[in-house]
């Protein structure tokens, strides 16, 4: 998962690419990076490893000079963490200046590989990302939006894209629709943005969403579309609505926070919990799901964890090592409001597990007397090859153990997830045309030939 943001038609391409990253920063803490086209048709990058607060500096928008400017914050679900990897890709081909960004994971990208490498392609990083540049490169089409669809003919998995080429700014979406994007307008420039949160920081007014398997074409010539791809069945990521999108934004054409309200309030129906007392988030992602359960079950909803918000997220950290440091510092449990209580605590969903062991004992050692313990999807039982760092089963909790060995095993006195027709039933345009694969282990495409993916992971 990743962020990704661009824009064309104003001088001040690269402060909004600086200041719509902010908004994006969630989907991704490894690095971030910017590229613009100057006047000359000639592309300049900046890409620093870490949050864009800390690697991206106003002065390095003033030498990104130019009216198109395309932006990345990367989590890597394959690929090292490493500056080679960091985003927008940048390089120069026989038709000159090709820059990407790229949000998603492809599952062929092995074979795309391999297969570029026996024609003479050399690689300079591990991400999968570096492929469609190569192809792109290679395309002898006309036109920068045909050398794009070409590139893309034959690429499986989840992509979205934002790409320069000279001076045109190009969005593609995979046709399933895995990831959301979204397109705005400010004063005349056209803006895209991973989520509507992107949008609403540079002040753009939302047009539309790029819609699965669409080209946007934007050049001095307007706006226009195309669609070169036969029509795939819908797979939106619901994990999307779950944990990754803002609150603040809508995608897939609905309310996030509304989908999380949801999401808690069909939760307190299906597995309630008599006799609590209150009922706390472990925040921020649950929050939303929390109110929702209080709402329902008519019990108070109090703020019993504290999370340090100097500290990124602890689920997209590259390592366990950080995921399992970075629980220690990022939540304090309030010691006056769990002292003695019995108590519904809120998350998102159990992945691993670990994160959620730490945290039960936490509100247990502030005095909690019964920890009640709801997950606002169903277990996570299947890796995802389309843009989540969940690559092997033995890493899943789920997988492996049943619900009443998981409540044991996180120390709570009972354990309850959300249906899987109560997690579809509950998101705005749902429930068709969702992915599901990592709950349900239904799978829209094969999966990986490399079990590892040969760590060719997305350029998020």
């Amino acid at each position: 998962m990743c962020g990704i943001f661009g824009v064309r038609g104003t001088p001040r391409a690269a402060a909004l690419t600086h200041l719509g990253l902010y908004s994006l920063q969630h989907r991704g803490q490894e690095s971030a990076g910017i590229a613009a086209v100057d006047e000359a048709g000639a592309a300049h990058g900046v890409k620093r490893m870490g949050l864009v607060s800390d690697g991206l500096a106003d002065s390095d928008m003033h030498a990104l000079r130019g009216s198109l400017a395309i932006g990345h914050t990367r989590y890597s679900t394959a690929g090292s963490s490493s500056i080679e990897n960091a985003q927008p890709v940048l390089a120069r081909s026989r038709g000159g200046h090709i820059a990407l960004a790229h949000n998603g994971n492809l599952t062929n990208a092995t074979e795309l590989r391999f297969e570029l490498e026996e024609g003479g392609s050399i690689f300079q990083s591990s991400m999968d990302s570096e492929v469609i540049v190569h192809r792109i490169a290679r395309s002898s089409a006309p036109t920068p939006e045909a050398r794009v669809a070409e590139a893309l003919e034959g690429v499986e998995g989840a992509y979205c894209l934002l790409v320069a080429i000279g001076d045109t700014l190009i969005a593609a979406r995979d046709p399933r629709g895995w990831r959301p994007l979204e397109m705005g307008d400010l004063d005349g420039a056209v803006v895209f943005a991973s989520e509507t949160c992107g949008l609403d920081i540079v002040g753009a007014r939302y047009v539309r969403e790029v819609e699965p398997g669409e080209i946007v074409v934007v050049d001095g010539d307007g706006v226009r579309s195309l669609r070169p791809f036969p029509p795939r069945e819908l797979r939106r990521c619901v994990f999307e609505h779950v944990y990754f999108a803002r609150p603040d934004s809508s995608i897939f054409g609905g309310s996030v926070d509304r989908a999380r309200r949801a999401l808690g309030r069909r939760l307190a129906r299906e597995s309630p919990a008599p006799g609590a007392d209150f009922v706390f988030s472990v925040p921020d992602s649950s929050n939303s799901a929390a109110l929702g359960f209080a709402e329902e079950a008519g019990i108070p909803f109090e703020l019993a964890l504290i999370r340090n918000h100097y500290v990124g997220r602890t689920f997209i950290q590259p390592s366990q090592g950080d995921r399992d440091w970075k629980v220690k510092v990022k939540y304090n449990a309030v010691r006056e409001l769990l002292d003695g209580r019995s108590v519904v605590m809120v998350d998102d969903s159990i992945v691993r597990g670990t994160t959620t062991k730490g945290l039960v004992a936490m509100v247990r050692a502030a005095g909690a007397r019964e920890v009640h313990m709801r997950v606002s999807s169903s277990p996570v039982t299947g890796p995802c090859y389309y843009g989540i760092d969940t690559p092997t089963r033995e890493e899943l909790i789920a997988a492996n153990n049943t619900v009443d060995e998981i409540a044991a095993h996180i120390g709570v006195d009972s354990l309850g997830y959300l249906s899987l027709d109560g997690m579809l039933e509950s998101v705005p345009t749902g429930p068709q045309g969702f992915c599901h694969a990592c709950f349900s282990g239904d799978y829209p495409t094969p999966p990986p030939t490399d079990p590892d993916k040969l760590r060719f992971g997305c350029g998020c």
